[in-house]
């Protein structure tokens, strides 16, 4: 009887032991899926990678990549431009200023104009071009106050729109939003390559220079949970890169690959729309105090986010 209660007592200790090292497997499954997955993370707001060209993480990757939740209260956004004087200063009439003047990335994201309720930026992506006369080309508004060119409406924008943090949605369109809450904070780009899911080989349209004279890029794409993906892909960038095969330069028509895999390793949900901003010549990133690329011609408009 006693030889039986013994026998018992084992089994019960070892049907535990394997029931616990489950629940432990189990756990451990499900924080490296959140820590691997920060679309699956309702707490998620804002990082940094980089990747090579199947949107695989590497620390040699040449794509510096930025992801985001727009709706995260952790954060928020600003656009600026080049002006010679305050952003959103009005003339003595009551009317805004626009005095544009040629700076670059690196003035544009630590000038006085990128300052949000005193705070500096935490990151920061070049956008729109700008024309002979230094103006932005395309849609640029900035906290619900416009500074635009004349192809506003021909070219694509990016924006987040205003309102509560956790109502705040991430568009790429043409012009103006219907909605006007959506016409908050936009900047102009070029060359839409995705539209409602679909991936297009938008080469042609961009002409010759754009698609073999130069490949160093930097885009946008939003995903259909929401999420946004800030990529710029370009050697000259100030980090350890190593190229390969899948880790270099890319044409226009060479980044649904790596765009796409940084969805999917994410846990973003698939690519709903995307489009370049000013590239080529002009792309600039900027994370966590450093300047990981900054090109040195004067550019149209970039794109800041905050630390609330």
């Amino acid at each position: 009887m006693n030889t039986d209660k013994l026998l018992l007592k084992s089994i019960l200790i070892i049907t535990t032991g394997i029931l616990l090292g489950c629940q432990d497997t189990v756990a451990n499954s499900a924080s490296k899926l959140s820590a691997n997955c920060p679309g699956d993370n309702s707490q998620f707001s804002l990082e940094f990678f980089k990747t090579n060209n199947k949107g695989e993480r590497y620390t040699k990757g040449i794509n510096h990549v930025i992801i985001f939740n727009p709706k995260s209260p952790a954060l928020d956004f600003k656009v600026n431009v080049g002006l010679a004087h305050k952003v959103y200063a009005k003339d003595t009439r009551g009317n805004f200023q626009r005095e544009y003047i040629p700076k670059q990335f690196s003035q544009l994201i630590t000038d006085e104009n990128s300052k949000l309720n005193g705070k500096s930026a935490i990151a920061a992506i070049n956008a729109d071009y700008i024309d002979t006369l230094n103006k932005p080309q395309g849609l640029n508004i900035s906290r619900g106050i416009e500074y635009s060119g004349a192809f506003k409406n021909q070219r694509s924008s990016f924006g987040i729109s205003g309102g509560n943090p956790r109502e705040r949605i991430a568009t790429i369109d043409t012009g103006r939003r219907g909605a006007n809450f959506l016409n908050y904070n936009l900047v102009g780009g070029n060359g839409r390559f995705y539209r409602q899911g679909k991936f297009k080989d938008i080469c042609q349209a961009l002409g010759e220079f754009a698609c073999s004279g130069a490949t160093n890029r930097s885009m946008v794409a939003v995903t259909s949970k929401g999420y946004v993906i800030l990529l710029v892909n370009d050697l000259k960038a100030s980090s350890s890169i190593q190229t390969s095969a899948i880790n270099k330069e890319l044409l226009p028509s060479e980044f649904d690959d790596v765009l796409s895999g940084i969805a999917r390793n994410n846990c973003l949900g698939p690519i709903q729309e995307g489009m370049l901003f000013d590239g080529g010549m002009s792309p600039g990133l900027y994370f966590n105090k450093r300047i990981y690329l900054e090109n040195f011609g004067p550019i149209g408009s970039v794109l800041l986010i905050y630390k609330r």
